[in-house]
């Protein structure tokens, strides 16, 4: 989810999934040792329990960087092993690293050592042609030796040599299945499933087996849907509304913007709020014409809110 699940974002998804665990975008461990740490893990209080997700191989880079998570508030560290796209396998780390489990392993260890707050790892269930269970149970295997109990598995596995990123989510099948068998034979263990779940129904059905569901792109693209798995697992939940959504994010894009943010940044991440609903396409063509423009200013929502209404009427 880099570039999408920023901080903007994840104040916009807060609102509408108020007891959801929030991931950020990844940040690479080299980012954090050389770059702007502020701008790279600011988020606001609101978004709490956040984790933040880093992408490295060296366990001093990555130390600090479980450190400096911990010193900005975090509420856990994921370590990636599962981006599968070219960039992330030039740097040594993404899902490449599955093929050396002892050097996450020694990651994990140099972190966990260094904080109290949890660190955990999201995997796929494989790489190219090492595609098995029993490679899956191996690389696991290795990491609960160095302490880790906590595993995010996309149940696909990661095809590093052939399939550009976007395939990498939708060539290689799905494979439940193996995810299944992997909690099956570790009860122990915290399994969250992640890859193609979009309705309350799939989630309830993976909760029979695995401890928790994560939900990526259809969260983005369909951002409504976290209400309805936020009533899944917190059925008391006042529901809010899109009106009132829209409101909040409005005073959220003032206060951002008198901080020298712009409008745009903000708004990319509302565009799929009206999802399949009359009116869809004016809410997104208002937002995406005007809102790079340096005189627009948040009331354009309220502007591209009435456009919605009036047709929808």
């Amino acid at each position: 989810m880099m570039d999408w699940t920023d901080r903007h974002c994840r104040y916009f998804h807060r609102l509408l999934a108020p007891s959801a665990t929030l991931y950020t975008e990844m940040v690479t461990a080299m980012a954090l040792a050389h770059g702007d740490v502020d701008t790279l893990l600011a988020f606001d209080a609101s978004e709490h329990p956040v984790v933040l997700q880093v992408g490295g191989s060296d366990p001093l880079m990555m130390r600090n960087a479980a450190l400096l998570a911990e010193q900005f508030g975090y509420d856990g560290v994921n370590i990636n092993v599962g981006c599968p796209s070219e960039r992330v396998q030039s740097g040594s780390f993404g899902a490449c690293l599955m093929a050396e489990p002892a050097l996450v392993a020694a990651c994990y260890q140099r972190m966990q050592e260094a904080v109290s707050i949890p660190v955990t790892v999201k995997t796929r269930i494989g790489i190219d042609a090492k595609d098995s269970d029993a490679f899956l149970a191996k690389f696991v295997e290795t990491l609960v030796a160095a302490g880790c109990h906590h595993f995010d598995i996309h149940a696909r596995v990661a095809i590093l040599k052939g399939l550009r990123p976007k395939q990498n989510r939708s060539v290689p099948p799905l494979q439940y299945d193996r995810v299944y068998r992997l909690k099956q034979a570790n009860p122990n263990l915290v399994i969250v499933m992640n890859g193609g779940i979009e309705t309350v129904d799939a989630a309830i059905r993976h909760l029979e087996i695995v401890d928790g569901v994560m939900i990526g792109r259809e969260a983005y693209h369909n951002p409504w849907s976290l209400t309805h798995f936020e009533q899944l697992v917190n059925p008391h939940s006042p529901a809010p509304n899109r009106t009132q959504v829209v409101h909040t994010m409005v005073s959220y894009a003032e206060r951002q913007m008198a901080e020298g943010e712009q409008l745009k940044h903000i708004t990319r991440h509302l565009l799929g709020l009206f999802a399949g609903l009359p009116g869809a396409r004016q809410w997104r063509r208002m937002l995406s014409e005007h809102s790079h423009k340096p005189e627009t200013t948040p009331d354009l929502l309220h502007d591209a809110l009435a456009a919605r209404d009036y047709v929808a009427a």
